[in-house]
């Protein structure tokens, strides 16, 4: 008996010691690592939590770019950190799942080095071609590239990125031998786009939005699984028939694994409050991306299977970072 109530003891009080980390937590301030520089969509989705976050967590939610190698350097130096809860990462589709196919070695394993916190947002892709180009399919496209190897020429902000992987992919699903033109950018890629220099680009979809509008380049199609409100007559690209094919970048904060788990909680508990706000979903939705909101279970699940899909497929259509 006296065992029994040692036992009975020591759990309420490794209880009431997690109970208590959680009401602590967090005492100073938290940081967010986020992989590329300032300006572009995973800086965005970081400051747009961030600031809300900090509020419910009464300390500072304070981010730091961390650009270089592509996402590596950020990334990496976020899986050897303390895993107390004080330094966290801007983990997106790139770092997390593109990744693991563009390298035959990473310094670090998505799923073995991180855990979500949750995802906040997701950025699609729009297939845009110059306002001269004869086709205005992406079928008419590829058609074309078919009867014409090496002859279409695709942007993109750069080897490894979305906009090449989304391109590639889609010119491999379709046996395409299509030309990949990269550059350092999205901007100096407009500025050949609209020259007419080159024939597409798979861009965001919120950097491409202002040139569509502006009647500048022609949408060809999209990469959502769905229309995107800003573009109702523009379809997917599994509407095109060409692929069955969809992409998004999802964007949302992950914790070192090991992070101790009442920190953990309380930081996925206020995270699920910041973007079901109303000022962070209407930020997120005028800059041309979609609001998420899942459940932690449907959050590790779409993570996993991401992965798993994106690997395979990047290995598969044999494309490289370099």
């Amino acid at each position: 008996m006296t065992r029994f109530r040692l036992l009975v003891a020591a759990v309420v009080l490794v209880a009431l010691g997690g109970a208590a980390l959680a009401q602590e937590y967090p005492t100073r301030p938290v940081k967010v690592i986020v992989p590329q520089p300032p300006g572009g969509g995973f800086d965005l989705a970081a400051r747009t939590v961030s600031e809300p976050l900090a509020g419910l967590l009464g300390q500072p939610v304070v981010v730091e770019n961390r650009p270089g190698s592509g996402t590596l350097i950020g990334t990496e130096a976020a899986a050897k950190a303390e895993r107390d809860g004080y330094t966290l990462l801007l983990g997106a589709l790139a770092n997390i799942a593109l990744n693991s196919g563009l390298y035959d070695k990473l310094p670090y394993d998505p799923q073995r080095d991180f855990v979500p916190i949750g995802l906040a947002v997701s950025f699609p892709y729009t297939l845009v071609a110059r306002k001269d180009l004869p086709q205005n399919t992406l079928k008419e496209i590829v058609d074309y590239a078919r009867a014409n190897p090496g002859k279409l020429t695709f942007a993109s902000a750069g080897n490894g990125t979305g906009q090449h992987i989304g391109a590639a992919v889609i010119w491999y699903l379709t046996k395409v031998d299509a030309t990949h033109v990269p550059y350092k950018g999205a901007q100096p890629a407009y500025q050949d786009l609209l020259a007419g220099r080159v024939d597409v680009f798979f861009d965001n979809a919120s950097t491409a939005r202002p040139h569509v509008q502006g009647g500048r380049v022609k949408p060809i199609a999209v990469s959502a699984a769905k229309r995107l409100p800003y573009h109702p007559d523009v379809p997917t690209v599994r509407e095109t028939g060409v692929a069955d094919f969809d992409m998004e970048t999802w964007v949302g904060y992950f914790a070192p694994a090991g992070t101790p788990a009442p920190a953990l909680a309380r930081l996925r508990a206020e995270f699920a409050k910041v973007v079901q706000m109303p000022e962070v979903v209407g930020r997120f939705e005028k800059s041309g991306a979609t609001p998420m909101n899942l459940s932690l279970a449907d959050t590790e699940a779409l993570v996993k299977s991401d992965i798993e899909k994106w690997t395979k497929l990047v290995r598969a259509a044999g494309i490289r970072a370099d």
